[in-house]
């Protein structure tokens, strides 16, 4: 009876382990240890202030080059925070469907800090600039997924139907014409590193969408090469 039970316990519980869904959970697992930080961060201006993007902070003395990933765990608002995790949320089952978990990690992450790197080139003469937010992991998430899936339906502002490569183009864009303007209050150099990242780790996962989607990936890169003209231009 006792050998019976242990066995009948050891299958259960591998059973329950096999079942249990790693790529399902982990977007959820993200979403909320960033809503847990950003929240800690609305009511405490001493943990916002030392963990957001700072260019000071990060080329000055400090050297604290942590921030370019804590800043990623911080928002302005709830609606900031609302707004990146649904995104987030909605878009990550395609890239862990395709390309599995390490990849989808890899996108996410190293689009926050390409977004963040890039963000530190562009003011680097500003010693007070300041950002948060995931957006740019949450948009190489995005385009990731558009390399992947071009004529998935997107919406502006959850109206306006379009493929995903005209949404892509319009965003890029758009974001590099008003990082270039300087128009409001909107990390448009994050967003932009971080869908350059997602675009190009998309490729390197899957070699093979460059050659079913190079149409679509070719008219994405456009508006990213004349970004990359207005960068080294201001050299």
């Amino acid at each position: 009876m006792n050998d019976w039970s242990f066995s009948y316990l050891c299958d259960k519980y591998k059973s329950i382990f096999m079942n249990f869904d790693i790529a399902g959970i982990l977007p959820i697992i993200i979403i909320a240890l960033t809503t847990i930080t950003s929240i800690k961060g609305f009511g405490d201006m001493a943990f916002f202030d030392r963990y957001k993007f700072n260019v000071g902070a990060i080329l000055g003395h400090s050297k604290q080059w942590d921030r370019l990933l804590t800043s990623a765990t911080l928002h302005g608002d709830y609606m900031h925070l609302i707004f990146n995790m649904y995104t987030f949320y909605i878009f990550s089952p395609y890239i862990i469907k395709i390309l599995g978990i390490w990849q989808f990690l890899a996108i996410y992450f190293l689009a926050i800090i390409a977004g963040g790197l890039l963000s530190l080139f562009v003011h680097r003469k500003e010693y007070y600039y300041s950002a948060i937010g995931a957006s740019g992991g949450v948009v190489g998430v995005l385009f990731a997924a558009i390399a992947l899936y071009p004529q998935m339906t997107l919406g502006v502002m959850f109206v306006l139907p379009m493929p995903g490569w005209l949404f892509g183009i319009i965003y890029l864009a758009y974001s590099v014409y008003a990082m270039h303007k300087g128009h409001g209050n909107i990390g448009h150099d994050a967003h932009l590193g971080g869908a350059a990242v997602g675009l190009i780790m998309a490729i390197v996962f899957m070699p093979s969408i460059l050659h079913r989607h190079i149409e679509y990936i070719g008219l994405m890169a456009l508006p990213l090469i004349v970004l990359a003209y207005l960068v080294l231009k201001r050299k």
